[in-house]
């Protein structure tokens, strides 16, 4: 079995980040954590912050900082992210969110915060042709790679459409949020030497492979960082 990692996904919408989470979530052996899908099964599962987020969820507003880390943290807590990792998908989303985040998985770290770059036109293209499963979230590209069996999902068999809200205007607004959030998450990671920005450019196997290369190239640095932390203790008499 494969090394378990602990990586967090950033990228503006259209990047690919949910691809790629599941990608790495298949290659890690780790869950995929989707902050979406986390809420609604802490909702399902009447957990105390899924109570608590239920009615916001419910009423469309958006959920107070406190909760969703609270969320998250139920979550990163069960055995399965706990003993072997994690993918992040829509979390943190604030600097106050990846304090918190790194509160939560002492005394390990995360291995990488990777930051899918893309450029604004080739997202509005990308999200033209986006098209969704409705029951499992899963995305699927009219170009790049369609469902098997049109509007059918492959991995659930629930129906697959477009979003009502991947209109150009909407998409730009959604950039333009998500370019005013982002920016100072992005900026934290790199001063704390966890960000990875990689292009996003590419077929999902040459984006996976960036990353992979990229979170193994992190842990042979760190096994010669600790190799010569070791070597360089003082010896007792």
């Amino acid at each position: 079995m494969a090394r378990g990692a602990r990586v967090v996904v950033l990228g503006k919408q259209g990047a690919g980040k949910g691809t790629q989470a599941v990608r790495l979530s298949r290659h890690y052996v780790v869950p995929h954590i989707s902050t979406g899908d986390t809420f609604r099964a802490a909702v399902r599962q009447g957990s105390e912050f899924g109570r608590l987020a239920k009615p916001y969820l419910d009423a469309g507003d958006l959920v107070p900082d406190d909760i969703v880390i609270g969320v998250v943290r139920e979550r990163l807590e069960r055995r399965d992210a706990a003993q072997r990792g994690f993918i992040l998908d829509g979390f943190p989303r604030t600097v106050g969110q990846a304090e918190a985040l790194g509160e939560i998985v002492i005394p390990s770290e995360l291995d990488v915060v990777v930051n899918l770059d893309i450029d604004t036109d080739t997202i509005l293209i990308r999200l033209a042709g986006r098209r969704v499963c409705e029951d499992c979230g899963t995305n699927y590209s009219v170009i790049e790679n369609p469902p098997r069996v049109r509007g059918i999902c492959d991995v659930c068999g629930g129906e697959v459409v477009q979003r009502g809200d991947d209109t150009e205007d909407a998409i730009r607004r959604r950039l333009d949020h998500y370019e005013r959030e982002t920016a100072p998450l992005v900026s934290w990671y790199a001063r704390q030497g966890l960000l990875a920005t990689l292009p996003a450019i590419g077929t999902p196997d040459e984006v996976t492979d960036r990353i992979v290369g990229r979170i193994h190239q992190r842990w042979s640095t760190q096994e010669v960082t600790t190799a010569a932390s070791v070597e360089s203790q003082p010896v007792p008499d």
